[in-house]
């Protein structure tokens, strides 16, 4: 008897409490703790456009863009070892290689971001559409783990469907009907018209593709340390542009420290941006892209001549 009058009191006095300083006219302060940790931001329109980076480099639209996208950024590091984090060490190669291309002149260039932001997959590949670019390079580095940091190499990837290989597969899983294709808008034609438009235009960007690909293992070979099959494929989310020609280079492994330490070293960056600069010139002088070069088409010292754009 007793402690069910001891509980209804427990539970029926704060009611008795409020209701009495209603009925005087009276209130209770609510208290403030914790509201001042109620972060409001706000939010993007989803259908607004992206913001698109600047283009750098010569004024006549004429010369080939090239996009860099140096993988990772904002809150998402990517792989991590040895006191570095991918995001950044892929950012100083990226500026390395605009820096570079920019000094031999001819080509403009564009980088998807130039500090410690995020891009989602589809943005990274939609400034490169946006933009018309001619070439887009995203640039990685990889992570064996700390019980593999002896594995080293660079390697150099392509669109597929299929992955070459398990591990190409597993990087892809890890990191990952256009409107128009090369300048035909698709909406005013018929799906059979449609269909052969993007099938002739992916087929395009895939061989260009992996020319560009071969292009930097050639330009590479005894300069940079390569794994012993470096050209691999995967259905990689950011290679996925129909018809621009796009190729993902993991740089190497962060988990090697020896690897790491060269390519966060200013004598590294400049050899991979010499290495990658001549693999873009050459690739443009083979497909008849106009630019003011210093490389032939078999990657010799020269003057390349003028051209007329092929795009």
């Amino acid at each position: 008897m007793w402690s069910t009058i001891r509980i209804a009191f427990v539970l029926l006095w704060p009611v008795a409490f409020l209701a009495g300083l209603y009925a005087l006219g009276l209130t209770m302060p609510v208290p403030h703790l914790g509201r001042g940790y109620v972060v409001r931001l706000e939010l993007p329109d989803g259908g607004r456009m992206i913001g698109l980076p600047a283009i750098q480099g010569p004024m006549d639209k004429s010369r080939p863009l090239v996009v860099i996208d140096a993988g990772h950024g904002g809150h998402d590091p990517g792989a991590s070892g040895n006191g570095y984090r991918e995001k950044t060490l892929v950012l100083d190669l990226a500026k390395a290689l605009r820096d570079r291309l920019l000094e031999q002149g001819g080509i403009r260039v564009a980088m998807t971001r130039e500090d410690d932001r995020f891009l989602a997959l589809g943005e990274r590949r939609r400034i490169a559409r946006d933009l018309d670019a001619d070439l887009f390079l995203s640039i990685h580095a990889d992570s064996a783990g700390e019980e593999n940091s002896n594995v080293t190499g660079a390697s150099v990837y392509t669109l597929s469907d299929k992955a070459s290989d398990k591990l190409a597969a597993t990087l892809a899983e890890r990191e990952n009907k256009a409107d128009s294709i090369n300048g035909v808008v698709l909406s005013g034609q018929s799906d059979a018209v449609s269909a052969i438009l993007v099938d002739l235009s992916q087929r395009h960007a895939k061989a260009s593709s992996m020319e560009f690909a071969g292009l930097i293992t050639r330009e590479g070979e005894g300069v940079i340390n390569f794994l012993p099959e470096p050209r691999r494929s995967a259905a990689f989310a950011v290679l996925k542009s129909p018809d621009i020609p796009s190729v993902l280079l993991e740089t190497g492994y962060i988990s090697n420290p020896q690897q790491v330490r060269r390519l966060a070293s200013a004598e590294g960056r400049k050899t991979f941006a010499d290495v990658i600069a001549k693999a873009i010139r050459v690739f443009f002088v083979r497909n008849n892209v106009s630019f003011a070069g210093t490389v032939t088409p078999d990657g010799d010292a020269g003057t390349t001549a003028a051209q007329t754009p092929a795009r």
